[in-house]
């Protein structure tokens, strides 16, 4: 049985929600994208052990020990590629939301699609280490792509109903001017 359609107003308004929520991901992306750029040409492990000694942390423990040596491969064209890729993610989250926010269907589609490619690899992280914040991000997701589907469905009936009307008015105004 389908669901009774949203109050249009309803419908503008989570279209914005997830608008914003795509800009703000732009945004720090972006700012995550800067970020690594101000890493190029330095000590990345030094820094970030640094950082880590001011946490209060022990500096001795495996994990910590493990990081820094990671952080310790780093070069600066991976931080390059990296930021790049940010960059590049960074832009998709804009022209979603900006599309979102002034209602573009281009821009419903280019969510769905992006939206949903995540889907598979969000699931396999949380059947690989589960955790609430990552079930909460999946089911988000799901939700965006669930309620954007069910959005361009209601408006392509919305659409066919006019087309429907519009053409019985048509075939009704040549049936009484004598054309048809």
């Amino acid at each position: 049985m389908a669901a009774a359609p949203l109050p249009l107003r309803d419908e503008d308004r989570y279209l914005r929600w997830i608008a914003c929520l795509n800009l703000v991901k732009g945004l720090l992306l972006t700012a995550l994208a800067i970020g690594l750029l101000g890493f190029l040409h330095k000590d990345v492990d030094g820094i970030v052990g640094n950082w880590i000694s001011l946490l209060g942390l022990n500096m001795e423990n495996r994990h910590i020990v493990a990081l820094l040596a990671q952080l310790d491969a780093v070069t600066d064209k991976q931080l390059s590629q990296w930021s790049g890729l940010t960059f590049l993610f960074a832009g998709v989250f804009f022209t979603e939301g900006t599309g979102l926010f002034f209602k573009q269907q281009w821009a419903k589609y280019l969510t769905i699609i992006v939206t949903a490619s995540f889907v598979p690899i969000e699931v396999l992280e949380v059947l690989k280490h589960f955790g609430l914040v990552k079930l909460g991000l999946l089911v988000i997701n799901v939700g965006i792509v669930w309620f954007l589907v069910i959005l361009l469905r209601r408006e392509k009936q919305r659409t066919r109903r006019y087309e429907d009307i519009a053409g019985a008015r048509e075939r009704h105004v040549g049936v009484e001017c004598g054309t048809v």
